[in-house]
């Protein structure tokens, strides 16, 4: 079983939620369905008790984060950063935030597009030449709601031996190109890691900066984030642990997030997520169209449900879900979120939007970090206090999840 690193961001509010919009039309907000009243701070001692029980019998290895608005209400960590060096985990600990990257290239696009640079309409072979003549239909908005019909390198036979050897943005570029469509773009959804590279690429023409370079003087140095960035050698992160044939956890030090670039490639602490979760969705970052995009679903109607449940939301570089039809009483609550998971990581971020709070309400937000036996999920209980469910997720993991509840 792998030993990953997680982080969890979740806050607490009410907010209207977008209807169903073709993926470049600004969506209509609608009122949620009303809820009975619940209770949030109350949640915290059994938090706490949790954790501490967690911690102590070692399926725990992270930490938790709990604010409302502005003040932080709970902060806490458990477990070692190194294992073998004994180094505990530190509040400023830095983590591989995998796939839940995948939001911060989206919002880059987003804001180049607020700013007149691009648009997500443009067609791909705007900002990628060469370019095959496969790709003519493909738009941004197709890369950026996993829609494009580019095949995911990831998912390419024999191609895993690039988890072992650098590539630069020209390479998996040029890689991308040697393949056709997998369908008409716009016509399905296939997750796919590819897609968020080249978007890498289009913020890197557009820019005339490196993508890293570009978030950094765009997102992260504005916001103070000084524990947020690329994932290269120097970053001092958390190291990542994982189960290979039985033996127990062994280190993962060799990420090589040169080829997850777009799609994967940053680290981030328990205090920068919180920041930026705040930034992104109080209207800090994007304009009220381009955030409204960002969270809609640009996935075709005709999307088949997952696993005989009802299938997520397709929004760029995030997904949302109904919480409703995993608490008591089913209400109308959404969860935006994502998941990642490289190389001795695996993660689950959220968001959740807070600019439309009406005046009286108040937001709960809470980060998370840890590694432990089987999988869980922090959801508000049937009484709409905060409650972590089962046991904590098997490895280190790094995400976070933002919940809508009426207080």
């Amino acid at each position: 079983m792998a030993i990953i690193a997680l982080l969890v961001v979740v806050v607490v509010g009410l907010v209207a939620w977008p209807t169903l919009r073709p993926a470049t039309r600004v969506p209509t907000p609608e009122p949620l369905s009303p809820r009975p009243p619940v209770v949030v701070v109350e949640a915290l001692p059994q938090l706490t008790e949790q954790l501490n029980r967690w911690g102590a019998s070692g399926q725990f290895t992270g930490g938790v984060l709990v604010a409302r608005g502005d003040k932080v209400l709970f902060r806490q960590v458990h477990g070692f950063a190194d294992r073998r060096l004994g180094t505990p985990l530190a509040l400023n600990s830095r983590f591989r935030l995998a796939s839940v990257s995948k939001q911060f290239t989206a919002a880059a696009i987003l804001r180049l597009q607020d700013d007149g640079v691009l648009s997500v309409d443009d067609p791909l072979c705007k900002w990628v030449e060469p370019c095959p003549s496969a790709w003519a239909p493909v738009r941004l908005v197709h890369l950026l709601g996993h829609s494009s019909g580019i095949p995911d390198l990831m998912a390419r036979p024999g191609w895993g031996i690039r988890r072992v050897t650098p590539a630069s943005m020209e390479e998996l570029t040029s890689e991308s190109m040697q393949y056709g469509l997998q369908f008409p773009p716009g016509t399905k959804v296939r997750y796919n890691n590819a897609a968020y590279n080249l978007l890498g690429a289009v913020v890197e023409k557009a820019s005339g900066k490196p993508l890293h370079d570009y978030l950094r003087t765009a997102f992260f140095d504005p916001l103070g984030m000084a524990d947020t960035g690329y994932d290269d050698d120097a970053s001092d992160v958390v190291m990542g642990y994982a189960n290979l044939g039985g033996g127990g956890p062994s280190p993962q030090p060799d990420a090589n997030v040169s080829i997850i670039v777009g799609a994967g490639a940053l680290y981030s602490t328990l205090d920068d997520l919180l920041v930026w979760q705040r930034a992104l969705h109080h209207g800090r970052l994007l304009s009220p169209r381009s955030h409204a995009m960002m969270i809609a679903d640009h996935a075709p109607s005709d999307t088949p449900a997952e696993r005989g449940r009802p299938r997520r939301d397709w929004g760029f570089g995030l997904f949302n879900n109904s919480i409703g039809q995993r608490v008591s009483p089913a209400f109308m609550d959404r969860q935006i979120f994502h998941t990642g998971s490289w190389s001795g990581f695996r993660g689950r971020d959220g968001d959740r939007p807070v600019q439309q709070f009406p005046p009286t309400r108040r937001g709960l937000p809470a980060v998370a970090a840890g590694y432990g036996g089987s999988p869980w999920a922090a959801v508000p209980d049937r009484h709409g206090t905060l409650a972590f469910a089962g046991p904590p997720v098997a490895p280190l993991q790094f995400g976070s999840a933002w919940f809508d509840l009426a207080e």
